[in-house]
């Protein structure tokens, strides 16, 4: 059996570099900047790294930043952000042309964002919305229900529509 490098933790950790959408590449290759291990930001600069990286078309890094929220989070904010990286996955599997891979990833995304329900001590900084942090619910999980359709009716899905909004404007 293969040894594979371990981080101090003892979790399996592959060196490799990746391609954009989150594909290992050949050891010696050039990709793109992968997101740290231990990333712990706090929410806002979660979401403004998160959505940087959806603008450039890097959904698997976005993945990464909200996954890293989602496993360093408070335990009532976990199902939220665990809904943000599943989205974000689900993007990925679009543009790896995984259609099947993308609507499992988008329906849990769907289901989780409409289950989470904000607790009474975090940021409601944007009254607008029943989310914390300005999040864009009802935007997110009508996009999300767009991209599924179009999976389901066969309908080629543009890059440019890979890039939701995140928070409302």
């Amino acid at each position: 059996m293969v040894e594979r490098p371990r981080d101090e933790a003892g979790r399996a950790r592959n060196p490799r570099p990746r391609d954009r959408f989150g594909r290992p590449l050949p050891v010696g290759s050039v990709g793109v900047p992968r997101i740290p291990d231990d990333l712990n930001l706090p929410p806002q600069q979660t979401l403004s790294y998160a959505q940087q990286l959806l603008d450039d078309g890097l959904a698997f890094n976005a993945h990464e930043v909200l996954e890293a929220a989602w496993k360093n989070g408070p335990f009532a904010e976990r199902m939220l952000w665990q809904g943000l990286a599943q989205y974000a996955v689900g993007l990925t599997h679009i543009q790896r042309a995984n259609p099947k891979g993308a609507r499992t990833l988008l329906t849990r995304a769907v289901t989780r964002l409409r289950a989470y329900a904000a607790q009474p001590d975090t940021d409601q900084s944007n009254r607008n919305s029943d989310m914390p942090y300005g999040i864009d619910r009802p935007g997110l999980i009508a996009h999300a229900e767009a991209l599924l359709a179009a999976l389901d009716g066969g309908t080629a899905i543009p890059e440019d529509r890979l890039k939701p909004r995140l928070l409302i404007r």
